[in-house]
């Protein structure tokens, strides 16, 4: 039997996604009691258990997991049926959930949300940062933002924003008595500082030039998984980074860092903006695909 209230549905799929009480309160601007309370009192009506809770995890049980993955489909029919309704009103209105990698949200959509925001006052934007793949159906989003070659091929992928250009960089600390490498492969005798995506796996260098393209899995002692933090390991001296440009054209610019092999760095696609392709795009989702590139993105 279903409850009289639905946002007691919408509460238990908000936990079954994030796995926590206060990141769903969070998403349905509610306090974690009323969220518990949702719960409990849909545990209660249905005779089950959902979750497994201690005081560092929720999990859902069996019969949880058995609900959300009939509850997510409906959920989703039931917002587009509301969604619809924007069509009469005449204004893009509703909450807007992107997934994004950290990269993304700090070049792009960061400084284009306060732009966006003003233009729609009745859209809500919750960006969730994640550097791992998502499955953005699955996790109840309503579109991801990623470079083109991390985004599903059964997704409608929308670029925004400018072209991207990598900047290999050194303090001049780190550079003073050493060779400066000239090729790719020269990085090999020096120390670098290794990027890790949250999967584990360590971002091979990309270069480019004449038609060559290289890969190098460079050495060294330091791995991080921020880019701030990364440069910041350029810029005391740790070794050599590869970092967007955007993240360090001031401190190039004061001369705190050295661009290194620059021949061979060209601008490469920007990010996508990607969403199901089977699903109809909503009000707030259409406003911001076409304030996005009326702007160029940022």
């Amino acid at each position: 039997m279903l409850p009289d209230n639905l946002s007691h549905l919408a509460a238990f799929s908000a936990v079954a996604r994030h796995s926590s009480f206060r990141r769903a309160g969070e998403e349905l601007s509610l306090s974690t009691s009323a969220v518990s309370y949702a719960i409990r009192n849909l545990e209660e009506r249905l005779g089950v258990n959902l979750f497994n809770r201690t005081t560092r995890s929720v999990a859902l049980t069996d019969a949880g997991q058995r609900l959300a993955e009939r509850l997510l489909p409906v959920l989703h029919d039931l917002g587009d049926a509301l969604e619809e309704m924007n069509h009469f009103r005449g204004a893009a209105s509703g909450t807007l959930r992107i997934n994004t990698s950290r990269p993304a949200s700090y070049m792009l959509l960061m400084p284009f949300a306060a732009r966006f925001l003003a233009a729609y006052p009745d859209i809500r934007l919750d960006i969730a940062e994640d550097d791992s793949f998502v499955d953005i159906v699955a996790s109840g989003f309503d579109a991801g933002v990623r470079l083109l070659e991390a985004v599903p091929e059964d997704m409608v992928a929308v670029p925004i924003g400018p072209s991207l250009r990598m900047a290999v960089v050194a303090s001049p600390a780190y550079l003073a008595g050493r060779e400066i490498p000239l090729h790719p492969n020269d990085l090999m005798r020096h120390e670098c500082v290794r990027y890790r995506f949250t999967s584990g796996r360590y971002y091979k260098w990309e270069f480019e030039k004449d038609g060559v393209a290289l890969e190098v899995d460079v050495p060294g002692r330091i791995s991080l998984s921020d880019v701030h933090a990364e440069v910041r390991a350029a810029v005391d001296g740790i070794g050599i980074g590869a970092v967007p440009e955007y993240y360090v054209n001031d401190l190039l610019a004061t001369g705190r860092l050295v661009r290194l092999l620059e021949d061979w760095c060209p601008p490469i696609r920007g990010f996508m903006l990607y969403y199901p392709r089977q699903r109809r795009v909503s009000s707030a989702l259409r406003a911001f695909i076409d304030m996005a590139k009326r702007e160029g993105g940022a």
